[in-house]
């Protein structure tokens, strides 16, 4: 018998899935945010007609730093700490280990091999903020074009200008940070 993972039925879900864990306030706000700019990004590529799994982008959003529970000096600090424990925390919750490698791979994604997910989540990761990344940006870009059969050309400049928005307005969503 396969094994059944926790299941969510919306981001909303998910929040309360880490409050339960412990997740402080200024956690779950900071996952919120990263979403806000998830969510540009996955209009724009459903505009697209781009096929992916939006739900694995919202989830892998919402637990991606699930890991600082454990060490909640990193949410203030910069550390890779909560990376593997992350991991190591949401698959001892019995969530499903392709979500739970997130908290890897949104950080470590130059050094692992990920799909095109992983990649959304790092990449709102840095967007939301207002840091534009040119390398994973690069790999976001080339792996569209090669989902959609595309020059990598032919779909730099939508991108890009779409990265461009996300982080102009960074500023904005770290006012709301806590």
């Amino acid at each position: 018998m396969a094994q059944q993972f926790k299941t969510f039925r919306s981001v909303s879900d998910a929040y309360r899935f880490i409050a339960d864990l412990g997740a402080p306030d200024r956690l779950i706000q900071h996952v919120k945010l990263v979403g806000e700019a998830a969510d540009i990004l996955i209009l724009h590529f459903l505009q697209l007609d781009l096929e992916f799994d939006l739900d694995w982008i919202r989830l892998g959003v919402a637990f991606h730093d699930v890991g600082k529970i454990l060490h909640p000096s990193e949410l203030v600090e910069k550390g890779n700490r909560h990376e593997a424990t992350g991991e190591q925390l949401l698959l001892s919750n019995n969530i499903d280990p392709k979500i739970a490698r997130c908290c890897r791979s949104h950080a470590q994604w130059q050094q692992m091999e990920c799909d095109f997910e992983e990649l959304v989540v790092a990449l709102a990761d840095n967007l939301w903020k207002g840091k534009r990344n040119t390398e994973l940006e690069e790999r976001v870009i080339a792996r569209v074009a090669q989902i959609l059969n595309q020059d990598y050309w032919a779909v730099f400049a939508g991108l890009d200008d779409k990265f461009e928005q996300i982080a102009a307005t960074g500023d904005r969503r770290l006012a709301r940070s806590i």
